[in-house]
């Protein structure tokens, strides 16, 4: 394997997003609101998880197949005993050319404080953490949670010290935390984090998206250009920011426009649920089961997941850009597929 596998749309598998869990320590509102996702909510039984070898193995035969890119998600994917051990065991996989892969994981980081320094030394490569608020109101009020903000901020302090590169993802909504732009910039501008500016997405059918609540890219980073200046950085492959680094030297951000400037021309991404389903698109409606195969051979999981990965045909985003009503079909929720 390693050759190049296509979609119908000539785009490669390039990226393989983990999830490792459906649950979550949050409620954030965009996301896993508390009126879907309440006391009455039914998980995913330990039983139907992915084993660690299960997953394993299918990242082992997605690398073999040309994935350069895996990162572990969730629900919070820290919930997940023994995740230090699976970290290990991703991270000595090897592409066909010999190459490391590139291992990342996406937390909230309410638990980053106490795994980062394990994490780093079981092999982990980087890290994203989701915050969307620097105000503790502001941020309870999000994540609708009493846990307080220092303890993200904590993590992200000690990934770093562990030496782990920081990204930080902020889903930007109008009436929300719009208001918050320009301050999120300059907390982390000169800290080393690199700050990601996120479209308010329509993933899933329960967080009431509408149009009118999405913050256009452009107005993020005009906000940000009245106090600093920027210069635009190269744009690598697939991927997904546009890429912006101040003049003085002090850092960059980033701006994910799925909404206003679609990319799914480029999008090289698979997603793996906690159960075993394959999702070939953020805002896929169902997955094919990879759980029997996973449970099996590599040559099963290769039939599987290759095969989907050839009939793929998604481009949800500029359908919703063309208005064409698809945007009203049924779709996995985040929490299930990871971002």
């Amino acid at each position: 394997m390693g050759d190049r596998i296509g979609d119908l749309r000539g785009r490669a598998l390039r990226d393989l997003r983990i999830s490792l869990t459906d649950r979550c320590n949050l409620r954030c509102v965009y996301c896993m609101p508390r009126e879907i996702f309440g006391p009455d909510h039914v998980f995913l039984p330990r039983e139907r998880l992915l084993t660690f070898d299960q997953i394993e193995r299918v990242a082992r035969v997605a690398v073999g197949g040309g994935v350069t890119k895996l990162r572990l998600t969730g629900g919070e994917p820290l919930l997940r005993p023994g995740i230090t051990d699976l970290v290990s065991r991703l991270s000595r996989l090897r592409r066909p050319d010999g190459g490391a892969v590139d291992l990342a994981l996406t937390t909230n980081g309410t638990a980053l404080a106490r795994l980062a320094a394990p994490l780093r030394d079981a092999g982990l490569d980087r890290v994203t953490v989701s915050l969307d608020s620097l105000d503790d109101e502001g941020f309870g009020r999000i994540s609708d949670t009493r846990m307080p903000l220092g303890r993200v901020l904590d993590g992200i302090r000690a990934a770093q010290a562990a030496g782990l590169p920081v990204k930080v993802n902020t889903v930007v909504r109008r009436g929300l935390n719009d208001g918050e732009i320009e301050s999120i910039a300059e907390h982390f501008r000169g800290t080393g984090a690199v700050v990601r500016f996120i479209e308010y997405m329509d993933v899933g059918t329960t967080n009431g998206w509408r149009l009118d609540d999405v913050v256009p890219s452009a107005e993020v980073v005009e906000r940000i250009r009245r106090r600093h200046r920027l210069v635009p950085v190269a744009e690598r492959g697939s991927a997904t920011a546009s890429r912006f680094r101040y003049a003085d030297g002090s850092g960059e951000i980033g701006v994910i426009s799925s909404v206003t400037e679609a990319f799914c021309g480029s999008c090289t991404r698979a997603r793996l649920s906690a159960d075993g389903h394959l999702f070939t698109c953020l805002f896929a409606s169902d997955g094919v089961d990879l759980g029997p195969a996973a449970a099996e051979s590599d040559d099963t999981v290769a039939e599987v997941l290759f095969g989907a990965w050839r009939r793929r045909d998604d481009r949800y985003s500029e359908l919703r850009g063309a208005e064409t009503g698809d945007h009203d079909r049924a779709r996995v929720e985040m929490s299930f597929i990871g971002g």
